[in-house]
């Protein structure tokens, strides 16, 4: 297992924040020589700290104009029916997350829409139409001033 310690934390805070910065430029923000920081970088990516790198898309010049997270329930707690019900999901592209979690919900989902009235529908074309689902509760989002997630 990699050390991660404040030099690693450093460069994971600005490859967190800039996944396309340039080992130069990340190197002098973290105090390092380029060599020293490419050969942690690599380092962390071997190990697994660093999983891969993404885009963080624009989701109003994708059309998307309506998030909600979603808690769904299900009325059998069996193995069949959760991994029918993920199946459904993975063929779903509103769906942009899916967490299976403890509490009141088998599941929390982070749904992207264009509007209203096509989250009205895959709410009830698809949601509504999937066996053992006997609860959904949607949250929508109003505005989202932190969001790490890239």
């Amino acid at each position: 297992m990699t050390k991660i310690d404040h030099i690693n934390k450093q460069i994971l805070r600005e490859l967190s924040h800039d996944g396309r910065i340039s080992n130069l430029d990340l190197a002098d923000r973290v105090g390092l020589s380029p060599s020293a920081c490419l050969r942690r970088v690599q380092e962390l990516e071997r190990s697994g700290v660093i999983s891969g790198y993404r885009a963080v898309l624009n989701p109003a010049a994708l059309g998307v104009g309506f998030v909600a997270y979603i808690g769904v329930g299900l009325g059998e707690h069996t193995k069949a029916a959760q991994e029918g019900f993920e199946r459904a999901l993975q063929r779903s592209p509103e769906v942009v997350e899916c967490h299976n979690i403890t509490g009141t919900f088998e599941y929390l989902l982070r749904v992207e829409c264009a509007d209203l009235p096509s989250y009205k529908t895959f709410h009830t074309e698809v949601l509504g139409t999937l066996p053992h689902v006997t609860k959904i509760t949607s949250y929508v989002v109003i505005d989202s001033p932190k969001d790490l997630r890239a």
